[in-house]
């Protein structure tokens, strides 16, 4: 696994996405932080952080559109698979290369919380949970990306299905005001991405929500490792 990931995270920076991705997201992290917290005298990092999901979920799809389609469309894959790995270890290798490259991208708010800490007082509650939400919602949705991208060989298509993907998963809030079905209301929000992330933003670590994102993470992994072990077989 150590090696996949290895060659994964190398990967990123040989071509320009891994350069892309951060520099996009600091670009825009810190047009926020400027425009919503220096120029205003503000110490809440509250709008950087909302503003973020809307950047990382426009932008890991980047990430995760070439993790398994580029070894189909390049006919690596199939030495892959009879390589000494287990599918369980390329998959986590590969999602962990990019976990990686996207905790270095959101590191960035940690950044602007200790230079805000050094003039004012900030709620570090609210910043450790507002990171954390951020983290397992990214892992939540490079394991989807992940799996998309185990589907085809076409990372344009990984790329869209996983963005559309993402959106769908926000999209599900509007549902109950659609069709207010309290049956399909109860559903909504058991499975409510907004819902779960938005207590974690406020510091509230409850086991439930924590295990929603792991849950989503875990079950787009084992989908991913099947995918692999059809392929493997057929």
């Amino acid at each position: 696994m150590t090696a996949i990931m290895k060659r994964e995270l190398a990967a990123y920076f040989y071509s320009p996405i891994g350069y892309i991705y951060l520099g996009v997201i600091y670009f825009l992290s810190g047009y926020f932080f400027l425009a919503e917290v220096l120029l205003i005298n503000s110490s809440v990092l509250t709008p950087v952080f909302s503003a973020l999901i809307n950047i990382v979920m426009v932008l890991t799809p980047l990430l995760t559109m070439r993790l398994m389609s580029e070894d189909r469309r390049r006919r690596t894959d199939l030495a892959l698979l009879t390589a000494p790995v287990t599918l369980a270890g390329i998959v986590l290798g590969k999602f962990f290369a990019a976990a990686i490259v996207y905790c270095a991208g959101v590191s960035i708010t940690l950044v602007f919380a200790l230079a805000l800490n050094a003039f004012a007082r900030i709620n570090w509650a609210v910043i450790w949970g507002n990171y954390i939400g951020l983290l397992l919602l990214g892992f939540s949705f490079i394991s989807i990306g992940q799996f998309i991208s185990s589907l085809t060989e076409n990372q344009t298509i990984a790329a869209i299905g996983g963005y559309a993907a993402m959106l769908g998963l926000f999209l599900l809030e509007a549902i109950p005001f659609v069709a207010p079905i309290p049956a399909l209301v109860s559903v909504i929000n058991g499975v409510s991405v907004i819902r779960r992330y938005t207590p974690i933003t406020h510091g509230i670590l409850g086991l439930g929500n924590l295990f929603y994102f792991v849950s989503v993470s875990g079950v787009f992994l084992f989908l991913t490792t099947r995918v692999l072990e059809k392929r493997r077989w057929s």
